[in-house]
């Protein structure tokens, strides 16, 4: 690759390496302008432009270079310190990006699990802060209904006929009522609910076990478990509350 394909820049004491090109994304920007030498601040030394600026907040402003999109660590606090850096290299679509800070920071999402087991069947009722994230697990939980004569009550796998998949409640937007195990009726019949959360295969109808598989699901999406409690002693329902921080959407800009 010729020194023509590359432009290498020293800003702060870190080295960039990036295409021409990339620099001029925005022909108004001073970065563009360096390229054509119309922009005299900016001295070439021994073929590497010199910018005494911030190098590291310099990265997030290649990086928004290369995609278009503003995408900062969650952790990330200096926003104006980065709008005060695009200002300087006239990067005006990101400066405007920027001061949409709400929209780039984290957020906390809480979600609480609550479990009531009760003799052969056991409830959950799962609500998120986070609607989406409520509907995204919905679609990972199937309850499957099968009836089956009382001699095999005790048994923790499907009978070999097709189990019917049963709609989950959802009261709101917000949170998802389901049930597992079994419930008698008309002498030795009973009706059996199995639970499976994808990508796990397994459909399981004892409810602790489905506790854990949900729980473990949870926490490998992020998830981390933050208290338990008990919330109506006489009833024994438990309750499990945990939290996850969601990464900012990167906002987009048109050049």
């Amino acid at each position: 690759m010729s020194s023509r394909d590359v432009v290498v820049l020293s800003v702060g004491g870190q080295r960039f390496v990036t295409r021409p090109c990339t620099l001029q994304r925005f022909p108004e920007s001073r970065l563009a302008r360096m390229l054509s030498n119309e922009d005299h601040e900016f001295k070439q030394v021994n073929g590497e432009f010199f910018v005494d600026r911030d190098g590291n907040l310099f990265s997030y402003i290649m990086d928004f270079l290369r995609t278009l999109q503003v995408s900062l660590p969650t952790d990330f606090s200096d926003f104006q310190r980065l709008q005060r850096e695009a200002e300087f290299y006239e990067l005006h679509a990101l400066a405007e990006l920027l001061g949409h800070e709400h929209l780039l920071k984290p957020t906390q999402e809480i979600l609480e699990v609550r479990f009531f087991l009760q003799e052969t069947q056991a409830f959950f009722r799962i609500f998120g802060s986070c609607s989406s994230t409520v509907e995204a697990l919905a679609e990972q939980i199937t309850v499957f209904t099968d009836q089956q004569s009382g001699q095999s009550w005790n048994s923790p796998f499907p009978s070999q006929k097709p189990l019917v998949p049963l709609p989950l409640e959802r009261p709101s937007h917000h949170d998802m009522v389901f049930q597992c195990g079994t419930d008698f009726f008309a002498g030795d019949q009973f009706v059996a609910r199995y639970v499976s959360i994808k990508p796990d295969t397994r459909k399981l109808i004892n409810g602790t076990n489905v506790l854990g598989l949900l729980v473990d699901t949870l926490l490998g999406d992020g998830f981390r478990l933050i208290s338990t409690r008990t919330v109506w002693s006489d009833k024994k329902v438990e309750c499990y509350t945990l939290e996850r921080m969601r990464g900012p959407t990167g906002l987009a800009a048109l050049p």
